[in-house]
């Protein structure tokens, strides 16, 4: 591997405020974000990276939160932001920051509408240019302060070699003739961090894997665990899974322990349980007095609707399947769900159902309001 003048950490006013002006006038950056999901029980961006010519930048929104001073960069439609696998990265930038990212290229996109099979940025940045990166950094604490050396030099890596990645994939998407589609996804991802969900956020209890199969009894118990777990992840600002998995909950749920010798043996960490074992007992029998939950399904799909998912879901699969690419290449899932649902009957409307764009409309409209009105034949 070359070696590389060191990045140029940025942790206050005066420093962010030289970036913003490095950054003016540039055509292009690679951009990523590092986030504390793992160790936290309300995530946030710890650090961002940006690599314009000649220079990486790591830049600490803990040291300095205010960075509106980089909100002309990232809305600038005309600077090209170069991401891999965008659609997170968008998300927190808009949630931390504000920042509505323009101008947007997207590396994992682009392998992807290639029908690359392995897309992850370490696989790709070893076949193209034989750099590995430090793949357990991934899962590193990005909130801890100060950075070890280890973490900065695999965050700046993670940016550094995105523009030359972006040219060897741009160079294979114009020989294909799939510039047309990738604009449309690139806009389409822009566009997430502002579109109402398709499915509400709920209680975050109903999307614990395994709910919906308990008895109405258990699944009181674990309602009564999983406020508990809740609770207590907020109070030491760890992730809940930190407390107890939701495996163990479902566990608990079945099994009902009504003491410590009980609890001990129904698999449990020892960990857990010499820490939490009262109160876990505590949570089992308030779950046994109390009225089971019922499940609120009326966001659902209707029998019409869901004839409509399904007929779209063939389609694309078969669709997809021919091109020799992943599915949702062809149409997002979040659009397919918004298809079946609005159930549109004219291009123009089909067109109006955000993640469709132009290239889409053009080439596959016809064909969808077909498959989706064959349903009511």
């Amino acid at each position: 591997m070359p070696e590389l003048d060191p990045p140029r950490l940025i942790r206050d006013a005066a420093s962010l405020q030289a970036l913003a002006e490095d950054l003016r006038g540039i055509l292009r950056a690679g951009v990523d974000t590092e986030s504390n999901s793992l160790h936290a029980y309300r995530e946030r961006v710890c650090l961002i990276q940006i690599s314009s010519p000649g220079r990486d930048y790591l830049i600490d929104p803990l040291a300095h939160p205010d960075l509106s001073p980089l909100k002309e960069f990232f809305e600038d439609p005309n600077v090209e932001k170069i991401f891999h696998a965008a659609e997170y990265d968008l998300l927190c930038l808009r949630r931390d920051f504000g920042f509505r990212v323009r101008g947007l290229f997207d590396t994992h996109a682009a392998s992807r509408s290639l029908g690359s099979k392995e897309c992850g940025l370490n696989a790709l940045l070893a076949r193209e240019f034989g750099i590995s990166l430090d793949k357990p950094m991934q899962r590193a604490n990005w909130g801890i302060r100060p950075l070890p050396e280890r973490m900065l030099e695999y965050a700046r890596l993670d940016t550094h070699y995105l523009p030359a990645l972006r040219d060897c994939l741009a160079e294979r998407i114009e020989a294909e003739g799939l510039e047309a589609e990738l604009h449309d996804e690139f806009l389409r991802l822009e566009a997430i961090p502002d579109l109402e969900p398709t499915e509400p956020e709920g209680n975050p209890f109903w999307k614990l894997r395994g709910v919906y199969e308990l008895p109405p009894p258990q699944r009181a118990i674990l309602l009564s665990l999983h406020e508990w777990r809740e609770q207590e992840a907020r109070r030491m600002d760890r992730p809940p899974f930190h407390v107890l998995s939701g495996e163990a909950m479902i566990h608990l749920a079945q099994t009902a322990p009504a003491t410590m010798k009980e609890l001990a043996g129904s698999g449990i960490p020892e960990r857990v349980a010499g820490r939490w074992g009262r109160v876990i007992l505590q949570a089992v029998e308030q779950g046994r007095r109390r009225k089971p939950p019922v499940p609120n399904r009326n966001h659902h799909l209707d029998e019409a609707a869901q004839a409509r998912l399904e007929a779209i879901r063939k389609w694309r699969k078969q669709r997809a399947e021919a091109r020799g690419v992943e599915s949702d290449v062809i149409l997002c899932r979040d659009s397919m769900f918004r298809i079946a649902r609005q159930a549109p009957r004219t291009i123009a409307a089909l067109g109006d159902i955000p993640g469709v764009g132009p290239f889409r409309l053009g080439k596959y409209g016809e064909e969808i309001l077909a498959v989706i009105h064959s349903t009511n034949a």
